[in-house]
């Protein structure tokens, strides 16, 4: 696919494609520990988006979804990397999703609770990132277990064992890496969601913008792209969307 002048004004009216990263969710992206550069799959689309238009990208880096989501819908960013939900649809146009991503519960090695059905019990409190697709998701799901919100979704398990709470939500692959830091903790199988992660970009650049975003997305998971881009960065819990 190409895109016209208007729609290169449309994407990058400063001259350059800024890309919001969130920093929050492993899966799509990350800094290297040595040169602190950030690197993932939803830096990869963001530069392959920047070589069809022709222009720059710089990228804007965040620490959590919830500024991630402003900085596109303020328009600080001309696009974004965030998970579907309707509470994020306001003032943002969503692509279709590109990667799937499983939610997982972890809880203490001697927690009584053994499945993800048990969660959502009185007494129990589950620690989640703050403004995050899973707090957006429970906030809305569970009716007698208490949130309790850490100030990011990297932080999760720290405010979880710090403050010996219940159950800790997030992304699945976050929560094993975090089994190697904090033993004496189990992952509840299974899965109690499954996140959409979309690209997006701000509502006032037109439909025909939002148009070409979306098709992008689908070329990006036909052509392989999003498949070698995650195998490259070693990413499991993560797998490609359906056309």
């Amino acid at each position: 696919m190409t895109f016209s002048a208007s729609l290169r004004q449309a994407f990058a009216p400063s001259g350059k494609l800024r890309a919001s990263i969130n920093l929050g969710n492993p899966i799509l992206a990350r800094r290297h520990a040595s040169s602190g550069e950030p690197f993932g799959v939803s830096i990869d689309l963001a530069r392959a988006l920047g070589d069809r238009l022709g222009v720059e990208v710089q990228l804007v880096v965040f620490d959590t979804a919830n500024q991630s989501v402003e900085a596109v819908r303020g328009e600080q960013a001309d696009i974004g990397f965030f998970a579907i939900d309707p509470l994020r649809g306001e003032g943002i146009a969503f692509t279709p999703p590109y990667v799937l991503i499983e939610g997982s519960y972890m809880v203490p090695e001697a927690s009584a609770i053994q499945a993800n059905e048990e969660v959502d019990r009185p007494g129990v409190r589950v620690t989640v990132g703050k403004g995050s697709a899973y707090d957006l998701f429970l906030s809305r799901t569970l009716q007698a277990a208490e949130i309790v919100r850490a100030p990011s979704s990297p932080a999760v398990v720290e405010v979880f064992v710090e403050q010996k709470l219940e159950v800790a939500a997030g992304v699945k692959q976050q929560l094993q890496a975090d089994l190697a830091r904090f033993p004496g903790h189990r992952m509840l199988p299974g899965r109690f969601m499954v996140i959409q992660q979309a690209m997006g970009l701000p509502q006032s650049r037109g439909a025909e913008a939002a148009q070409a975003l979306a098709a992008f997305v689908q070329e990006m998971k036909a052509s392989g792209f999003v498949a070698e881009a995650l195998a490259r960065h070693g990413i499991q819990g993560a797998s490609v969307a359906p056309l």
